[in-house]
């Protein structure tokens, strides 16, 4: 018998009465399992950082108006397919627009395909209003516009509806980054400032 012989038997000897690990009670939730609340997604936007407003449905484009004169932003750009009815009283910057365009206006405002609740998480698919992927990542300030009924529960519920063929963007409050030392760097890969309005 060689040494790894007798060092695995030795292994196996000592093995033999140890006790069977009770299985681990996993609690995995399905889409549709959990009610969705706008309250909680507000808690978490507020916590990540992003700046929440609420209005009605009927006083949206009023209330952008409101938000992107406190910010002092007079020009925005505007993807392909944003609720006319919405547009706020700003010079608008129609899409298609080139990066030098995104970076010299630097704000951009849009809609969403949903946004999860317990992850204060906001998904865009490129869908109308939404732009593409540049239009969202490239300005320094980003306003959009969420409906309350596009709040999901949690990210079962998101996935369960999203296309993954789709080009999706899943923001989490303005873009951040630590470096080595843990200091907080802002708008290193996307917006700096982020502003959501829930409607409804």
């Amino acid at each position: 018998m060689s040494a790894r012989e007798e060092i695995l038997g030795r292994i196996r000897t000592a093995l033999t009465d140890r006790p069977v690990p009770p299985p681990v009670a996993r609690d995995y939730r399905a889409a549709g399992t959990v009610p969705a609340d706008a309250e909680q997604l507000v808690d978490r936007l507020v916590d990540y950082r992003a700046t929440v407003h609420r209005c009605g449905p009927d006083e949206t484009a009023l209330r952008l108006k409101e938000i992107l004169d406190a910010r002092g932003i007079s020009r925005i750009v505007v993807p392909d397919g944003f609720p006319t009815a919405w547009l706020p009283a700003v010079t608008v910057v129609d899409e298609p627009a080139s990066i030098e365009t995104l970076d010299e206006v630097g704000a951009v405002l849009t809609t969403c395909a949903l946004a999860i609740a317990e992850t204060g998480t906001i998904v865009l698919d490129a869908g109308p209003g939404q732009g593409p992927r540049a239009l969202t990542l490239v300005p320094d300030y980003h306003l959009c516009v969420v409906r309350a009924d596009q709040v999901r529960a949690i990210v079962p519920d998101a996935v369960a509806e999203l296309d993954p063929r789709a080009p999706l963007t899943w923001i989490s409050g303005p873009s951040a980054t630590s470096d080595i030392e843990l200091r907080r760097v802002e708008g290193v890969h996307g917006p700096r400032t982020l502003d959501v309005l829930i409607v409804g």
